[in-house]
């Protein structure tokens, strides 16, 4: 059996909750909601949950206007560039350091929290930051991608 290499494993993980994020950040603008209204909500009948007063600035920026979807996209697409890697990004120093990947991870769970479509892609981000950060504790390093494919070293 081999040995799992905690960094590859969190980088299939984030490429994939970093479409789902930009998928969800999509459908968020077409159906928006605010998904934390059940917390505070009041419930009527007919009408179902409706957010509380406290919650005004939440439905102003998620649902009158969709600022958090906006920068979950835009946060997501930045995310992928650093994953998969973009030609622009392959081979920088940014590119294989591990801890920039755990401040964009994080920020993508923040804003994709928020509004309901994006909680899972939350969630996955969850389980990939969680992997970088196991990967920093075992000192796990991105090495230098070599300039010539196909020859053997």
């Amino acid at each position: 059996m081999g040995k799992l290499v905690w960094h590859e494993y969190s980088r299939y993980v984030a490429i994939t909750a970093s479409v789902y994020t930009v998928w969800a950040g999509y459908f968020g603008l077409l159906y928006r909601k605010f998904f934390w209204d059940f917390v505070s909500g009041i419930r009527r009948n007919p009408g179902g949950i409706q957010p509380a007063k406290q919650d005004a600035l939440f439905i102003t920026i998620m649902v009158k206007a969709p600022v958090i979807q906006i920068i979950s996209i835009l946060l997501g697409l930045v995310v992928l560039a650093f994953e998969y890697p973009a030609p622009f990004m392959r081979g920088t120093a940014a590119h294989r350091s591990l801890v920039t990947r755990v401040v964009l991870l994080t920020f993508q769970i923040f804003f994709a929290i928020m509004f309901y479509q994006g909680t899972n892609g939350a969630i996955w981000s969850l389980v990939a930051l969680i992997g970088y950060s196991r990967a920093i504790m075992l000192g796990e390093v991105m090495k230098d991608p070599k300039n010539k494919r196909g020859e053997r070293a």
